[in-house]
């Protein structure tokens, strides 16, 4: 079997896609059957009479299972192998997600929406340290780039599926379990290339929040901006007079621009030696661009270009922040990291949607882009404190 061939630093020159496809396959699988679950199981329990608070509340238990799970995946894939305990949270999720239809009680959907939402976070932590540990530091960017977008895709393929198969029955909770377990396939088939945990990871995993803050910190603004964002823009559209198709279409264009920027902006940033000014400088497009919604929101095909290149810069912070990720570290550390980076998104995803519909409350329709703007406000404020202590470092 040939060798890969290695540079000067012994990094991998070449993609190896039979890694990269089984890493991508994998959580693709998870992204559809996750894009189908969320609102089958909103419209479900809405069918039930369960009031809307407690229906919030049980969905906020994704983010507190994504919370708790981040900090012992690096430890299971330590102690059990990345390929392993890839393919044990891959059961646990189809195992959670066939549940949901045999539980007749409600309070039985709090279990299982931790299993699910925790199994499915060691799978993201692991797909994403196995894509960033083999990944060619030159086409690192690149490498993510094609993740995200095919990650994208299966997001958008769910909400299809759940359109063609409805709520009615077992069928849709058969067709999310065996779409997720089809996910073992191709990490069974590439399970002895999967990156070795040889040692634990020296520090605490709350020091790796802090180890390289420039990518935690995009991946909060990017959970905070993405969750509150998208559950909040059809009532600040509705109460801006737009039609319920006019909003729906708006938020299909930013998730096209999610999709049509990933690789771009992967390309792009392998040619920077310094990722972190990219980084600034779509955080600094996200402030101009959220400060402008109220002056365009009228002017519906303004709002859709706006929203297209906007949906873009919102997606890249992710990208290229795990790209800076992958770039800074590397074995357990990187590990560790990827856990603490998707510990951070999980945070984001719980305060964007909390934060922003305080913002309304407090000030308004308009208070929904001033809180947008300071999500991306904070991470170009972390940015540029991190570029002075640099500076007066040196």
């Amino acid at each position: 079997m040939p060798q890969p061939t290695t540079d000067a630093n012994g990094h991998v020159e070449e993609i190896h896609w039979p890694s990269l496809i089984a890493a991508i396959s994998a959580i693709s699988a998870v992204g559809i059957a996750i894009g189908l679950g969320l609102p089958l199981l909103s419209i479900i329990l809405e069918k039930r009479g369960i009031p809307s608070t407690l229906i919030g509340l049980n969905a906020a238990m994704a983010g507190v299972a994504s919370m708790l799970a981040a900090p012992v995946t690096t430890r299971l894939a330590h102690d059990y192998g990345v390929a392993k305990t890839m393919m044990l949270a891959v059961v646990i999720a189809a195992f959670s997600a066939i549940g949901f239809y045999y539980a007749d009680a409600f309070w039985m959907w709090f279990p299982l929406r931790f299993t699910f939402h925790g199994a499915t976070t060691t799978l993201f932590i692991l797909s994403e340290f196995w894509i960033n540990e083999t990944a060619p530091p030159r086409r690192r960017g690149l490498v993510l780039g094609i993740y995200a977008t095919v990650l994208a895709i299966g997001f958008a393929i769910g909400p299809l599926l759940f359109s063609a198969l409805g709520s009615e029955g077992v069928l849709p909770f058969l067709v999310g379990a065996c779409i997720i377990l089809l996910a073992v396939v191709p990490i069974f088939i590439a399970r002895h290339e999967s990156p070795v945990l040889d040692t634990k990871p020296e520090r605490h995993f709350f020091h790796y929040i802090f180890l390289v803050p420039t990518a935690t910190a995009a991946v909060f603004a990017f959970g905070a901006v993405s969750a509150g964002g998208l559950s909040l823009f059809p009532i600040y559209a509705l109460r801006e007079q737009l039609t319920e198709s006019q909003a729906a279409v708006l938020l299909t264009v930013m998730g096209i621009g999610n999709m049509a920027f990933q690789i771009p902006l992967g390309l792009f940033s392998d040619k920077l030696k310094d990722r972190r000014p990219l980084l600034t400088a779509m955080a600094v497009l996200g402030v101009l661009g959220s400060l402008a919604l109220p002056l365009l929101i009228q002017n519906w095909l303004m709002m859709a270009v706006v929203l297209f290149f906007w949906g873009g810069c919102v997606s890249g912070l992710y990208t290229v922040g795990l790209a800076h990720l992958g770039a800074r570290l590397s074995g357990p550390d990187l590990a560790a990291a990827n856990a603490a980076f998707i510990f951070c998104y999980a945070v984001g995803t719980v305060a964007g949607p909390q934060g922003i519909g305080a913002a309304i409350d407090v000030a308004g329709n308009d208070g929904f882009a001033w809180a947008l703007a300071a999500f991306f406000g904070f991470y170009v404020a972390v940015s540029v404190c991190r570029m002075l202590f640099r500076s007066k470092r040196s």
